[in-house]
């Protein structure tokens, strides 16, 4: 059976590369022809519309579709960033995202299954009112709904949270075993939990525990997808390696005498923050990390929120810009995947998408479940 879908704010498809062969995309929008030309590159034409998804209609969406999958933009839900929400000019792009479902519905070609991905941030962003908001939106619109909290570092090497709604209509019947009376860790977090109990009785009524059981280990390290030689970026020269570690607290410099304790190959990564000294000045500090997991990807806006690799080997440190193809890695795409050639469009495209293997597990354990249940008869289907 070939599933369909269409992918929103899809940036380079890796929601598509998550999906995989099973699943046929029948439309694909983002914004930005940077990530549009690369999504081409690696999936074919035919499929993508580069446009601001202001502009869409829902002529512009072919034949009815088993799943909308958006990954709206995070910046105004983050925590870093200016705190306007779904009121705001990126994020608030949901809603004419929104405003194409309701026409879906209107024509009687309603998905089964909607999915949103977005930042933790989301669940408290305004005081819980944006997420409330979303719950709402897909209430009133014929859904139920139950959300999930997925770190990367189950799949990936890459600590990575994200919140992922998933919405099913309210005339398919949930299989059993997908979903609990009660919530249960590791999908559900105290900050789900609590942002649930605050919603209004109206709302609480539409909410499904989802539940998964946990994934296997991850069998895949950090030093797993770090390269001796990037084509893209370069050792520093060591007066330059020499002035991160002289930006490191104590405590970041013990991390990385116990790495030189260990007597042999350990790879961590580097993170540069603005904190205050004990006098209460800014100074910036390089914070390192030597847990076999990279920091979360984050677009590169400004020096400091590109990540570095840090190797020690005994007495000798070297350091570097993290590569396009390892932060590629960290995203769980593969290595014949097209990367932009410039190196900032690169860390762009794969620090804005979503992780290929949780895409794949939630499609296994609950999206592909849902649609293969015989009791399972959506409209299109006649």
């Amino acid at each position: 059976m070939t599933r369909t879908f269409y992918e929103f704010f899809a940036g380079g498809g890796m929601a598509r590369a998550g999906l995989g062969d099973g699943w046929k995309c029948l439309f694909a929008n983002d914004f930005d022809r940077k990530k549009a030309t690369t999504y081409t590159r690696n999936w074919g034409s035919g499929q993508m519309l580069c446009d601001d998804v202001r502009n869409l209609v829902a002529d512009d969406l072919p034949g009815p579709a088993d799943l909308a999958w958006a990954s709206f933009p995070c910046q105004d839900l983050s925590l870093a960033g200016g705190g306007a929400g779904l009121k705001g000019e990126r994020s608030g792009t949901f809603w004419p995202f929104w405003r194409l479902v309701r026409t879906l519905i209107d024509e009687g070609r309603p998905p089964p299954i909607i999915a949103l991905e977005n930042v933790c941030g989301a669940l408290t962003s305004h005081g819980g009112s944006d997420f409330n908001a979303l719950c709402a939106a897909m209430a009133e619109a014929g859904y139920r709904y139950g959300a999930l909290i997925v770190d990367a570092a189950h799949f990936v090497p890459q600590s990575r949270p994200r919140l992922v709604l998933l919405a099913v209509r309210r005339d398919i019947s949930i299989g059993k075993g997908l979903s609990a009376p009660t919530p249960a860790p590791p999908f559900h977090s105290k900050a789900l939990r609590s942002a649930v109990a605050k919603l209004p009785n109206e709302l609480a009524d539409g909410w499904i525990w989802w539940s998964l059981d946990p994934p296997q280990p991850r069998n895949l390290g950090l030093a797993d997808v770090i390269e001796d030689h990037p084509p893209d970026v370069s050792w520093h020269a060591p007066d330059q390696t020499a002035k991160l570690l002289s930006m490191m607290s104590d405590l970041n410099l013990d991390k990385v005498r116990a790495a030189r304790s260990q007597g042999r190959k350990v790879v961590g990564t580097i993170y540069k923050r603005t904190r205050r000294d004990a006098a209460g000045r800014k100074v910036q500090r390089a914070e390192a990390r030597f847990d076999d997991i990279a920091g979360c990807l984050r677009t590169p806006v400004g020096g400091s929120s590109r990540q570095l690799v840090i190797v020690v080997n005994r007495t000798r440190v070297r350091s570097r810009l993290i590569s396009s193809r390892e932060t590629a890695r960290l995203m769980g795409l593969p290595d014949d995947y097209i990367l932009p050639q410039n190196y900032n469009e690169a860390y762009h495209l794969t620090g804005d998408g979503v992780v290929v293997p949780v895409v794949r597990f939630l499609a296994d354990r609950l999206l592909e479940p849902i649609l293969d249940d015989p009791a399972l008869r959506p409209p299109h289907a006649a």
